[in-house]
């Protein structure tokens, strides 16, 4: 059970998850991962903001029950329909079945579509702007389309200056012990945000913008998104954050992604990280998308302004661990870096043709490649020399 106080008038009533080992059946959860559920208080009705996952529902629907003096919930606002904060919609209408779902337009459909709820009488349609009215208290609807899904949008209770923001600031990361960034270390819980942005939001930038500019007149004391901590003391930082993610601004530093068979292509990867910590470049990171899981790569070439890409050819195309890392930021739209490729062959330098195009047709400044034939010799060693060189001067970022 975890049942907090955040303000007067709001308390938190998610759950923790810490047996999911991955998001979305694709990214892991080293720390778990919480599902946040709030409930609004007014001295006339009472309004839940958002569910939980299916699977976690029992300490939920125990954590609503257990609420003293609480009464009935009139209100459900579902601010996403993603499973992991709608999926126990069913549960939340057999245990209060008067209870009003509010939502958009989509999200209604929506709900209809994932859980056969057809009755017309449970639901109350809103549009941007509206407000319901809680006796003392309000909520405000404010849409926010493709952040990430075509329904989301947020809401906004303007007497406890309280932004319920969807899945907006969101990061891995189960709570352990504490809930609002005041009462915890908060290291790892920013790190996770830059994963969980750049695995799951990263696409959707443009309207992510969109979203902050349309609630940046909003005095906010507590931002309360769906997954991690409710921020308080630090949202100025986490807001910047989530601003130069979605404007794919990115932060000083060099990401290095490769695949390697034997080792050769390997061998490349090594003396560019070298050759650019020679030019001063300290935050380097390097990859072996072989052996480490796609979301924590994803994260460091979303985040850092240089990205060099290297891999073998193999049956006539790039090594498939490194493809699919390409593919990954063809779809994220990855912007406003400076790139290199090399490559490994027995005969045809095919990949590194391959990576370089990919790199390119992102739109992003090219300092060049190099394709090594079968192993490491002087020649390719003046090669990467030069292309890092070139490379790090190309870079804007100290």
């Amino acid at each position: 059970m975890n049942l907090r106080q955040i303000s007067p008038g709001i308390l938190y009533c998610g759950v923790n998850d810490r047996s999911t080992t991955l998001f979305e059946g694709l990214w892991p959860l080293p720390y778990g991962v919480s599902y946040n559920s709030y409930l609004v208080k007014g001295n006339s009705a009472n309004a839940l903001i958002d569910t939980v996952e299916i699977g976690h529902s029992r300490d939920f629907l125990n954590s609503l029950r257990d609420m003293a003096g609480i009464g009935h919930i009139d209100y459900l606002v579902i601010n996403h329909m993603e499973p992991d904060h709608s999926g126990s919609i069913p549960l939340l209408l057999d245990m209060f079945p008067t209870i009003k779902i509010v939502g958009n337009m989509k999200t209604i459909q929506m709900i209809r579509g994932f859980y056969h709820i057809n009755d017309d009488s449970h639901f109350i349609e809103i549009k941007d702007g509206d407000t319901l009215s809680l006796g003392d208290r309000t909520l405000q609807f404010v849409m926010t389309p493709m952040v990430h899904w075509p329904e989301t949008m947020m809401t906004y209770c303007p007497e406890e200056k309280t932004l319920f923001s969807g899945d907006a600031f969101g990061t891995f990361g189960a709570l352990n012990g504490g809930l609002i960034d005041d009462e915890m270390e908060c290291g790892m819980y920013i790190e996770e945000m830059y994963r969980y942005y750049s695995n799951i939001v990263g696409k959707y930038g443009l309207f992510v913008t969109k979203a902050i500019a349309k609630t940046s007149s909003l005095p906010i004391s507590y931002i309360c998104s769906t997954h991690g901590p409710v921020w308080h003391g630090r949202i100025q930082e986490i807001v910047d954050i989530v601003k130069r993610l979605a404007a794919w601004e990115p932060e000083p530093g060099v990401t290095i992604v490769y695949g390697s068979m034997y080792g050769n292509t390997a061998d490349v990867a090594d003396l560019f990280a070298t050759e650019l910590n020679r030019l001063g470049i300290r935050n380097i990171k390097v990859h072996n998308a072989t052996v480490e899981n796609l979301s924590h790569i994803i994260s460091d070439a979303f985040r850092y302004e240089g990205l060099i890409v290297g891999a073998p050819t193999y049956s006539n195309e790039v090594f498939p661990p490194v493809q699919t890392f390409l593919n990954a930021m063809r779809t994220r739209e990855i912007k406003n870096k400076v790139t290199a490729a090399f490559g490994n062959h027995g005969w045809a330098p095919l990949a590194t043709k391959a990576i370089a195009s990919a790199l390119e047709q992102l739109g992003c400044a090219f300092a060049g490649s190099v394709a090594m034939r079968q192993s490491m010799d002087a020649q390719t060693a003046s090669e990467v020399k030069d292309v890092a060189k070139r490379f790090a001067s190309m870079l804007t970022k100290a």
